[in-house]
């Protein structure tokens, strides 16, 4: 495998990127063309123009969606990590009583406000948003997507 660097570090998957949309996209193309050459079955081809559309657009909200999921999982394999790393106690029985927005917003508590802010948290039932405003220390994340 060749070393990475700019020219070739972008990643493709053939099948997805080059394959099922360019098949799409030659569908999308005919349809629209059939709708204006072929009048007698223009409301089929309209049909058919906005199904592709669909199904383009719903093909790339799901990947989005996949890629929020792996994030979100990844999110909290990192808290249980951490907490570990910092205290050697597991994370997950304090992971079922907190909800991943409350996760989440944890992660950017520095070390030293992380154990305190868990049981406030805890404690108070805080919101995310309360959470990340009683943050002093914020440690940045600026390579969620």
């Amino acid at each position: 495998m060749a070393v990475q660097n700019f020219d070739h570090h972008v990643r493709y998957y053939v099948p997805h990127h080059f394959i099922f949309y360019s098949v799409l996209l030659l569908l999308e193309i005919a349809a629209v063309y059939q709708i204006f050459h072929d009048p007698p079955l223009k409301s089929v081809w309209i049909f058919m123009a906005i199904l592709v559309l669909v199904i383009t657009w719903l093909s790339y909200m799901l990947r989005q969606h996949y890629a929020l999921t792996l994030q979100n999982r990844i999110v909290v394999l990192e808290m249980r990590h951490r907490y570990f790393f910092l205290t050697g106690e597991n994370f997950e029985s304090l992971e079922r009583q907190l909800s991943f927005s409350q996760i989440a917003a944890l992660r950017f508590a520095s070390d030293e406000e992380l154990q305190p802010l868990i049981e406030s948290t805890l404690k108070e039932g805080l919101p995310s948003l309360e959470i990340k405003q009683r943050i002093r220390n914020w440690k940045a994340d600026n390579r969620r997507v």
